[in-house]
């Protein structure tokens, strides 16, 4: 059998994979895909995003809350949500202005819109997300230093 073919007789572009799955390590993506016609090509990379630049100090003295946070609910739960504010890019979210600092907002805090909320980077860019709407914080759905997609709820402003 031909490389690149399988038992069904599609014809599978190895070459475009390997180049696919390059292009994946040189941009730091998670994933890639090119249609063409009815064919799709998708090649994704499932691995925990480190930060450089921001790495964690010794520990310092934390409120109870913080320490031990609920688990988080399923994404489902939060997609209708009105209050859901949700990432506009990829990147890794911070809690914090710095590691030292306390968190721009917690579970109980009152925003008015435009307060940050986080913040995320993206290609060495730290990025600020604000409420898009005044009210209290019910929960936050990431932790500090996680990695976050497009669209990927973060907070739940009521």
């Amino acid at each position: 059998m031909p490389e690149g073919s399988n038992d069904n007789g599609m014809q599978v572009d190895t070459a475009l994979v390997r180049e696919l799955a390059e292009l994946l390590d040189t941009g730091k993506l998670t994933e890639i895909e090119v249609k063409d016609g009815e064919r799709s090509i998708r090649v994704a990379r499932t691995s925990t995003m480190v930060s450089a630049g921001y790495a964690p100090q010794a520990a310092a003295p934390v409120a109870p809350a913080a320490a031990a946070a609920p688990p988080a609910p399923a994404v489902d739960d939060w997609k209708t949500h009105p209050g859901l504010v949700k990432s506009p890019i990829v990147g890794t979210a911070y809690l914090t202005p710095e590691p030292s600092a306390p968190p721009y907002v917690s579970e109980g805090s009152i925003v008015k819109i435009g307060d940050t909320l986080l913040i995320i980077e993206a290609m060495k860019v730290m990025n600020p997300i604000t409420a898009p709407r005044a009210g209290t914080v019910t929960r936050i759905l990431i932790r500090s230093e996680q990695p976050v997609e497009y669209d990927e709820p973060l907070v739940v402003i009521e």
